[in-house]
Order: C-alpha cells, then sequence, then structure tokens
C-alpha cells in the first residue's frame, strides 16, 4: 500500500511539473483551409484585444520537417510560446499563423540526395517558376481568407521559419517577392541566384556555427548575395550552436520590434 501511494506521489508530481513546463497553446484557434481540394491545417492566434473593424499585422512562421503532419499541433512546439507572452502580445497586436505541412509535402521544390545513414548530402532547388501546391495554398489562405476580408493589412505581412520552414521562407519569397513587407528565415538553404527576386525585402537571417543537418553557407550565402545587391539584410551566427538556433533567435530581445518596425 506504501508502494502504491509513493508511486501515485511520484506520478501526480510529474504530471504536475509537465503541466507547469508544457504551454498553453488554446488561444491559437484550430483552423482548415481548403482550395480545389487541397486542405491546409493552421493554428491562428488573433490580436489581443481583437477589434473587428481594423486590420492587423500578420506574422506567417513555418516548421521544420520533424513537426509536418495532420493533427494541427505539432507545428506550435518551437516558436508558438514566443508570441503568447502577455508584454509582447500587448506590444504587438497581431495575427500569428502556424500552417502545418502536410506529412508528403514540404514548404519548398526540393529534391535531396541522402547517404546510407538517411543524412542529406546534397539538396537541389527550384528557381521559383515550377508549379507548386503547398506554398500557393499557403498564400491563397491569405489572400483570400484573411486580406480580402479586411483582417489584415497587406503592408505588414511578415514569413519567417525554422530549417525545413527556413528553406521554405527562401522559396516562398522568390515565389511571391511583392507580398512581403519583412522575413526572417532560420537555419535554411535554397537557391541563392533567387535572391535578386526579393531583395527589397528587408531579411534578418539566422544560423548556428556548428549545425550538421543544414550547412552555415545556406544562410551565409544568401546574406552576402544580399549584401552585393545592396539589400536591407541582417546576419546573426550563433558560436557553438547546433541545428535549433531557432532557440537563440527567438531569444533575441529585438526580434519582433525589428519585424514589426517594417512596412511596406
Amino acid at each position: 500500500m506504501k508502494t502504491f501511494r509513493a508511486l501515485a506521489l511520484l506520478l501526480f508530481t510529474y504530471l504536475s511539473s509537465m503541466a507547469q513546463t508544457t504551454p498553453d497553446y488554446s488561444a491559437f484557434s484550430y483552423e482548415t483551409f481548403v482550395h480545389n481540394g487541397d486542405t491546409l491545417r493552421y493554428r491562428m492566434l488573433k490580436p489581443l484585444n481583437y477589434e473587428s473593424q481594423k486590420a492587423y499585422p500578420l506574422v506567417m512562421f513555418l516548421h521544420g520537417s520533424g513537426e509536418r503532419g495532420t493533427d494541427n499541433a505539432a507545428q506550435l512546439l518551437h516558436g508558438g510560446s514566443l508570441f503568447l507572452k502577455d508584454s509582447l502580445r500587448q506590444q504587438f497586436p497581431t495575427f500569428v499563423i502556424f500552417p502545418q505541412c502536410p506529412p508528403d509535402s514540404m514548404w519548398a521544390s526540393m529534391k535531396v540526395k541522402r547517404d546510407a545513414s538517411g543524412k542529406a548530402i546534397e539538396r537541389s532547388f527550384s528557381d521559383g517558376t515550377d508549379p507548386e501546391a503547398t506554398p500557393g495554398l499557403l498564400v491563397k489562405l491569405l489572400t483570400d481568407s484573411l486580406v480580402k476580408a479586411g483582417k489584415v493589412d497587406s503592408r505588414r505581412l511578415y514569413l519567417g521559419g525554422l530549417s525545413l520552414g527556413g528553406i521554405g521562407t527562401y522559396d516562398i519569397l522568390a515565389r511571391y517577392p511583392g507580398m512581403w513587407a519583412a522575413a526572417f528565415p532560420i537555419c535554411g538553404i535554397g537557391n541563392v541566384d533567387n535572391a535578386v527576386k526579393f531583395r527589397k525585402v528587408p531579411m534578418w537571417i539566422f544560423h548556428g556555427a556548428e549545425d550538421n543537418v543544414v550547412p552555415t553557407f545556406g544562410s551565409k550565402n544568401y546574406y552576402e548575395a544580399l549584401k552585393k545587391l545592396k539589400a536591407d539584410v541582417k546576419y546573426t551566427e550563433y558560436p557553438g550552436v547546433g541545428h535549433n538556433s531557432w532557440d537563440n533567435a527567438f531569444a533575441e530581445p529585438n526580434l519582433l520590434p525589428w519585424i514589426f518596425s517594417h512596412k511596406k
């Protein structure tokens, strides 16, 4: 009996600690967008003290490959809690959308060659002119469901993403450069020749110096290309940090002020 009580107490303590450390994402509503038979699941956070007659900024954030699926939940794992902080919601009232990429799809047109262990050893990327489905759904969601409804200010649309989402950020910027007021790709890579297409979009690029999943040159090459084009671009590299450089990026105190300082 004593053993049972001790185990029960341990279980209760464990569950309580989990409840305290797991963010409450219930403020993000569950949403679904369907277009021409294609379905995009997403979570949406409304501006604090939302007023239906106002048009607000919008941040769209693209998750990494590990959060693909159909549960409409996993995509909030990295970054979701950043936008829930009361102080930031008070200072920057905005719509925030975290779409979820289907398990058999990607945020970008990309071909990957892997070694025997499954590690990516070579990637090839689109020039942004080929047909695509998932990125087009994202844009349709914004333009048809939110901008046209007057909920979102089309001059203040912001795009970011990590890992696969960072790759998707570069791809979507190349396809729809005129949409975005600013972008913040984290540990991404892509077709650097596309930089000229979105040279007018202010960017803050992040990467970990010890990233062994997506090579650091994926970000550096974009930064150097954009600097040559005299673009408004910043690059932050974190010494000793691996692939999870998003943790450092989300901790940047100037990230959200930088994002919302831009308007088309």
